[in-house]
């Protein structure tokens, strides 16, 4: 009979049990192999993270969480004198919007900002649309746009208009149905997918007045962060001179956000303050330049020139209280900058004509070649030298020496000049700054040509002494004057006052500078007396005498070079002079180029200088000529006395 039970083997155990053993001990060394690689590419997979990619990964990181802001300083303002705000920045918002946070709704946010933005709401909702880009492998995908910029220079107003437009958006659903992800896909859009960025503006309250001395700015961008950073920059006058006073320093934080892009306050890493940018004040006087703007400007109506320039100096200082040269521009308005409106009283450079005499006279006085009072033969107005013929607008004989400033005889000046001798009368050229910068900080400032003596050629020493071969800037002849209107000594050009802080504390003073003595106390007298003749009756520019004082000046008439040759009708010309002639205060310049109605430097000039010189001395308080009030008052008595 069979057993019912298997019996067992003898080796013991049983054989069921023993076949089930071995199907464990498979399956569990399987799992164990299979936990080993788990666990395995587990352990190589944090060692490849946390060690190999730390870097990397940390990188990746911090660029989710961790920004840094840049911080724009503000920059300075340019003031005149007396404090006038003659350009500032003003504080506006640069409107940004986060493409990746509308989704779909692109036309809707478009129809909302377009009026307000004053864009094309078409071309609006294509900059809000995120594009597809191609990869170096060639693979398409939706690039992660989250930054695009909307609108520079918005007004706060306006930028509050566009947060309540943002906020009123519908969407034509009930939104209390929608999910809680729609729920909050729709608030998310709207808080935070148009967003601004704080900036600002540069203004000029007093538009086109002192334009081409301030200069104007432009918009210069730099990426920071994956955001455009846009930095005013001079393009010329003292917003170039001076753009590293102006700009002051940026400043920056690094701080992390959240998923909202929001500050982690907390969490701020470095945190550096912006430096503002000086002020910058000049020796502009905003009135003294408006009254030259003006007296210019009718001027340039009634004489048509191609350009018109005038200066005021403190020739005792050598600060400008107005620089002008017309046609101008407005800096709020750049479509108004041309070539044309640039600089001219320092870019351009002219043969001077007779103004140039006051060179040779004042050198050979006082080299004590001649004095005053010495004759010369003036040659009936023709004038035979070195092969070439020189002339005299009047048939002149015999001139002393202070006549033929009074007259502006060429041939005088000529004949003053071969005495004098080339050597010297280079070296006098030189020290009263011709061919050399004066030194104004505005950029764009030309030399001017004054040429070696070896480079002259046999009637260099006639032609220079009348302002020909020589060719200088408007700002040049000026200082010349300026330096017999102050004793000899000729003085830097001032542009600028001082520079301050935004609370007014002064950083740094510019002092008047005196450069050298250019020709001696005794020998600038008689240049003044000579110089006093010139606006009168005998002289060459009567229409520039003042009512209340003394006047010394010169005229100036030259005919332009072009080609080679001089042109037939087209002519320079200029008046510069000082006042009170004994104790000047202010030395001004007129320059017309190619005037109409007129071209004779005293005819057309000379009445511009005396309206721009009498309106100045009222609004400077300054005294009349004790001379002439003496004269006035004798005159009187005389009358009375004679009535009775």
């Amino acid at each position: 009979m069979t057993p019912l039970v298997e019996e067992p083997t003898a080796t013991g155990g049983w054989p069921f049990f023993r076949m089930t053993n071995k199907q464990q001990i498979r399956r569990a060394l399987l799992l164990l192999a299979l936990l080993s690689l788990a666990f395995g590419g587990l352990s190589y997979r944090l060692v490849d993270l946390q060690v190999f990619r730390h870097d990397e990964l940390s990188a990746k990181a911090e660029q989710n969480t961790q920004h840094e802001f840049w911080q724009a300083p503000r920059r300075g303002d340019i003031l005149d004198m007396n404090g006038n705000i003659l350009a500032t920045s003003v504080e506006v918002r640069t409107v940004c919007a986060d493409p990746s946070l509308i989704g779909s709704f692109q036309p809707l946010v478009a129809h909302a900002l377009a009026p307000l933005l004053n864009v094309n709401e078409a071309d609006l909702a294509q900059r809000l649309t995120p594009r597809l880009v191609r990869d170096a492998k060639g693979v398409i995908y939706t690039n992660n746009l989250h930054y695009v910029r909307l609108a520079k220079n918005v007004s706060d107003a306006t930028w509050q208009e566009i947060v309540a437009a943002m906020t009123n958006l519908t969407f034509g659903v009930d939104e209390k149905m929608l999910p809680r992800a729609q729920k909050d896909f729709v608030r998310t859009l709207r808080n935070y997918a148009v967003f601004s960025e704080p900036d600002q503006m540069r203004v000029y309250p007093n538009g086109s007045l002192a334009s081409q001395v301030i200069g104007f700015p432009a918009a210069a961008e730099q990426k920071i962060s994956g955001r455009l950073v846009t930095q005013i920059v001079g393009c010329d006058g003292i917003e170039l001179a001076l753009q590293k006073q102006l700009s002051g320093v940026a400043g920056w934080k690094v701080t992390e956000t959240d998923r909202a892009q929001h500050e982690l306050v907390a969490l701020r890493d470095e945190d550096v303050h912006p430096r503002d940018g000086l002020n910058v004040v000049l020796t502009i006087d905003s009135v003294v330049q408006h009254i030259v703007e003006i007296a210019l400007a009718d001027a340039l109506q009634k004489h048509t020139p191609r350009s018109i320039t005038g200066i005021v100096m403190r020739p005792k200082t050598g600060e400008i209280l107005a620089m002008v040269s017309l046609p101008n521009y407005d800096p709020n308005q750049p479509n108004t900058i041309t070539p044309e409106t640039r600089n001219r009283v320092i870019t351009d450079v002219v043969e001077p004509g007779s103004t140039f005499k006051i060179v040779v006279v004042s050198g050979a006085l006082n080299n004590g070649v001649i004095k005053l009072t010495d004759q010369f033969y003036c040659e009936e107005g023709h004038f035979a030298f070195a092969g070439k013929i020189l002339h005299d607008h009047e048939p002149y004989g015999i001139l002393s020496a202070e006549s033929i400033i009074t007259k502006s005889s060429n041939i005088g000046a000529a004949k003053i000049g071969i005495k004098l001798g080339a050597d010297n009368l280079y070296d006098y050229a030189l020290d009263y700054g011709f061919g050399q910068r004066t030194g104004i900080p505005l950029p764009g400032e030309a030399r001017g040509f004054l040429y070696p003596v070896k480079d002259w050629s046999k009637v260099s020493i006639a032609q220079i002494p009348m302002g020909h071969g020589v060719a200088v800037t408007r700002l040049q002849m000026l200082y010349a004057m300026a330096a017999i209107a102050n004793d000899g000594w000729l003085m830097r050009p001032m542009i600028v006052s001082r520079l301050q802080d935004r609370d007014g504390n002064v950083v740094q003073r510019y002092a008047p500078e005196r450069v050298r003595q250019v020709i001696g106390e005794k020998a600038d007298l008689d240049m003044i007396e000579a110089l006093k003749t010139v606006p009168t009756k005998d002289g060459t520019a009567p229409d520039a005498a003042m009512k209340d004082y003394v006047v010394a000046g010169k005229t100036g008439t030259a005919q332009k070079a072009e080609n080679g040759s001089y042109a037939p009708g087209k002519y320079v010309s200029s008046f510069i002079g000082f006042f009170p002639a004994d104790n000047p205060e202010l030395c001004i310049s007129i320059v017309m180029d190619e005037p109409k109605e007129g071209y004779y430097g005293g005819k057309v000039c000379g009445p511009v200088f005396r309206d721009i010189a009498e309106r100045c001395a009222s609004y400077l308080n300054i005294p009349p000529d004790p001379n002439l009030m003496t004269n006035a008052t004798s005159l009187v008595v005389e009358n009375g006395a004679h009535k009775l």
